[in-house]
C-alpha cells in the first residue's frame, strides 16, 4: 500500500473547501488531505496558529492566493513541521496602501450588498476571461463567496491588510517548493511568482496556460499533475 502524504490545503479569500474539490477527488491515492479553516481569525498569526494546532506533526502545505500568505506565516512559526510547500497564484509582498484601501471598500460593500455580490464584482480578476461564460464554474465561485459571509470576509481582509512582507524569509525556506501560477492571472501577476521562485532555493515554477487566478478550479488536471510530481519528488 502506498504511503499517503499528509497535505494541508489552505483556501484563498472568499473561497471555501470547494476551491480544492478537484484535488480532494484527484489526489486521494497519494495524499491524505485536510482543508484548513481560515475564517475565524483576523490576523495571519491567529490563522496559522489554528492550522498548526490541528495539523499533523509533519505535513505538506499548499495555499492559493490568501492561502499562500497564510502558508508563509505557518513557515514563519513552524518551518520544521512543513515537509513540502506549494504556493499557488500568490505573492510574498505586503499589502500596498492602495490595495488596503480597496479592501476596506470591499468590506463595506459586503456588509451592504452581501459577499456573493462582492464575488461577482471580482469575477473578472478571479478567472480567465474565456471562462466567464462557464456557468457551472461561475456559479461555484459565486457560491464560495456567499458561503463565506460578510463577517468572515471582514476578518480575512483584516488579516491580509496586516500581513508582513515575506520576501526577507524566502532564502530561509529549505523544503521542496512548488510555485504555480495561471499565465493570465490578473490578480497576482506572473512576476510575483518569478520573484518567489528566484528567492527560494529549492523552488520549481510551473506556469499553467489559459488560466486565471483560481487555477485549482479552472485547470484542475494540470494543477493535479504539478502537485502529484511535487508530492512524489
Amino acid at each position: 500500500m502506498v504511503q499517503r502524504t499528509p497535505l494541508v490545503l489552505v483556501p484563498g479569500l472568499l473561497c471555501t473547501r470547494a476551491l480544492w474539490e478537484g484535488q480532494l477527488t484527484g489526489l486521494t491515492d497519494i495524499a491524505q488531505m485536510t482543508v484548513a479553516d481560515h475564517m475565524r481569525h483576523d490576523t495571519m498569526t491567529g490563522i496559522a496558529e489554528s492550522i498548526l494546532a490541528t495539523a499533523p506533526n509533519q505535513f505538506a502545505l499548499a495555499g492559493l492566493s490568501m492561502g499562500g500568505y497564510i502558508a508563509f506565516e505557518v513557515m514563519r512559526l513552524a518551518p520544521e513541521r512543513v515537509t513540502k510547500l506549494a504556493l499557488l497564484d500568490t505573492g510574498s509582498r505586503a499589502d500596498t496602501p492602495e490595495r488596503s484601501a480597496t479592501r476596506r471598500e470591499l468590506i463595506a460593500a459586503a456588509e451592504r450588498d452581501g459577499t456573493r455580490a462582492v464575488q461577482e464584482r471580482l469575477l473578472p480578476v478571479l478567472i480567465h476571461k474565456a471562462r466567464l461564460t462557464d456557468k457551472p464554474l461561475v456559479e461555484a465561485v459565486l457560491q464560495m463567496g456567499h458561503d463565506t459571509g460578510a463577517e468572515a470576509f471582514r476578518r480575512q481582509q483584516m488579516a491580509l491588510m496586516g500581513r508582513p512582507d515575506s520576501r526577507p524569509m524566502l532564502a530561509s525556506i529549505a523544503c521542496p517548493t512548488l510555485i504555480l501560477i495561471g499565465r493570465e492571472d490578473a490578480l497576482t501577476p506572473l512576476e510575483l511568482s518569478q520573484e518567489m521562485a528566484s528567492g527560494i532555493p529549492k523552488a520549481k515554477l510551473e506556469i499553467v496556460s489559459d488560466c486565471g487566478h483560481l487555477s485549482t478550479m479552472e485547470r484542475p488536471q494540470q494543477v493535479n499533475n504539478a502537485l502529484r510530481a511535487w508530492l512524489a519528488a
